[in-house]
């Protein structure tokens, strides 16, 4: 439920731009989210990190003693404070870079004036949610390896609903114009940020980090398991971003109309993602749960039955969507903008849209049974080889095929992160990272 609400903000927000604006407006804002894209993706292991090992720490607690409620072990206390020193330190280095990131991106992005300017402008405000967003990352992950999904769906629910609300407003009714948008997220971010701190202090009667305990957290012996599985998920953020934002950028080059194109085919992509991610973070809380409470590499897993279940509805979910954009595609896109140049432009791309529901749904559920697994080094190589097979179909077909190569190229990364970790996943072993 509280995913649903995630792409509903880049969804408004480019229907908000397609309507005020024309296609320089919703490229701008395609590559001011891309920026971001760039930024946050690095520091995505923020939440899958945590979520993995704090959910191996709580079924390592639940074989133990009983303890009263809303008791939190020492081990997954630990987890959580490291997890917001590092996100608080990333943010200040965020901060401290951000005009040079924005001027070395744009230079070596091919887009037009007007399209940098709307960027620009666009990043250097949402730029000082970055404290909030990358806490929110670590809370997310961290409620969910407590077993607990109440907690981030109402701090999803609160930012996502304050998001769509206040970017419309500030968009629509002030002077800001498209660059409300910005300062919508800004204070959504704030507001959930707020919140997740009275559900630690309420829910968990966490009322502080002492000094003293994020000293000790983030001592080398302490941080040794937690880097090292971050530092392979932080790889495959890199490889996450030669896909992803390399699809925005590949996409630039096609013109301005091509590009708003293809950032309302990417929000209609990830519309789906973001439904069946929800099953992925299951997989990462119960999955996770179940290999902490094995003994020993030996035992036999008890997590077979979940995956067999995960699989079930991720699959009913991709067919689900694959039905509604068959039957309902073209009008999805009209809600997006009203620009005739750009709604023609979409018909030629109708059939990847129907297409990437059911490919993806095995991709997205197998990322979350291993990060609950976290099986840091299998994840790492699966997207290593999806990048490559990004690269190497793009590059094969773009010849003769243009901008179509780019969504062929989409569908390649795909279908290798399912071969890879459906091959593998029988070696997956406890204590993986």
């Amino acid at each position: 439920m509280a995913n649903i609400t995630i792409p509903l903000v880049g969804l408004v927000d480019t229907a908000i731009i397609g309507h005020l604006s024309d296609a320089t407006a919703i490229g701008g804002i395609a590559i001011g989210t891309m920026l971001f894209d760039l930024l946050y993706w690095n520091f995505g292991f923020l939440r899958v990190g945590t979520s993995g090992l704090t959910a191996q720490a709580y079924g390592r607690f639940r074989t133990g003693a009983s303890h009263p409620c809303g008791y939190v072990p020492d081990e997954c206390r630990k987890l959580l404070t490291q997890s917001l020193t590092t996100a608080l330190l990333a943010a200040m280095t965020i901060l401290a870079i951000q005009w040079l990131f924005v001027s070395a991106v744009l230079a070596v992005v091919p887009c037009s004036e007007g399209v940098a300017d709307v960027a620009r402008e666009y990043f250097f405000v949402r730029i000082w949610a970055a404290p909030a967003t990358l806490m929110l990352f670590a809370f997310k992950g961290w409620f969910i390896g407590m077993q607990d999904t109440k907690s981030p769906m109402a701090v999803d629910i609160l930012v996502n609903g304050v998001n769509m609300l206040a970017s419309y407003y500030l968009a629509v009714h002030t002077p800001l114009g498209v660059v409300g948008v910005a300062h919508g997220t800004l204070i959504a971010q704030y507001c959930g940020l707020l919140l997740a701190l009275m559900i630690l202090a309420l829910k968990y009667r966490i009322v502080h980090i002492s000094y003293g305990e994020m000293q000790a957290a983030m001592r080398w012996q302490e941080m040794r398991r937690m880097a090292q599985l971050n530092g392979n998920l932080f790889i495959r953020s890199l490889c996450f971003m030669v896909v992803y934002v390399g699809f925005t950028a590949l996409a630039s080059r096609y013109g301005d109309i091509e590009l708003a194109v293809s950032s309302i085919l990417m929000k209609l992509f990830m519309l789906f993602s973001y439904f069946v991610d929800g099953f992925a973070y299951a997989g990462e809380a119960l999955v996770g749960k179940a290999f902490g409470e094995l003994k020993s590499e030996n035992e036999e897993l008890k997590n077979k039955g979940i995956v067999h279940c995960l699989f079930n509805w991720a699959i009913g979910v991709g067919l689900l969507f694959t039905l509604i954009y068959a039957l309902w595609g073209r009008e999805c896109m009209a809600l997006m903008t009203t620009d005739g140049e750009v709604l023609h432009a979409t018909g030629r791309y109708m059939g990847w849209l129907i297409a990437m529901p059911i490919v993806s749904a095995l991709a997205f559920m197998w990322d979350g049974v291993y990060v609950g697994a976290t099986a840091g080094k299998q994840i790492r190589n699966a997207m290593i080889w999806a990048a490559v097979a990004f690269v190497g179909a793009y590059a094969g077909c773009y010849s003769w095929l243009g901008i179509q190569a780019l969504y062929i190229a989409y569908f390649a990364h795909l279908g290798a992160r399912v071969v890879y970790l459906t091959i593998r996943w029988r070696d997956v072993k406890v204590g993986d990272i």
